[in-house]
């Protein structure tokens, strides 16, 4: 039975994987933010990185701003995710 991470050693672990994106696929992606959720750490900015439906990584995605909101648009599944601005 493997032994339990504390919080400090787990968002560590969550840092090491958002360092290189590049070679990651939906897989990971999955099991990093279930790990997260797992220890109840939020992924805040670096969950944009990312589409919610497919998991991919966005590399070129469809980028507009309206009535203050970020709409981005996944370049795989075409998935709208929405962010209100904030100054």
């Amino acid at each position: 039975m493997k032994k339990p991470l504390s919080k400090p050693e787990a968002k560590k672990q969550i840092e090491n994987f958002f360092s290189d994106l590049k070679n990651k696929t939906p897989k990971d992606v999955k099991k990093i933010r279930r790990f997260a959720a797992s220890y109840k750490i939020q992924l805040k900015d670096k969950g944009k990185k990312f589409c919610k439906k497919c998991n991919s990584i966005y590399e070129f995605p469809k980028i507009r701003i309206k009535s203050g909101k970020k709409i981005i648009q996944c370049e795989k599944c075409l998935n709208i995710t929405r962010y209100k601005i904030t100054s």
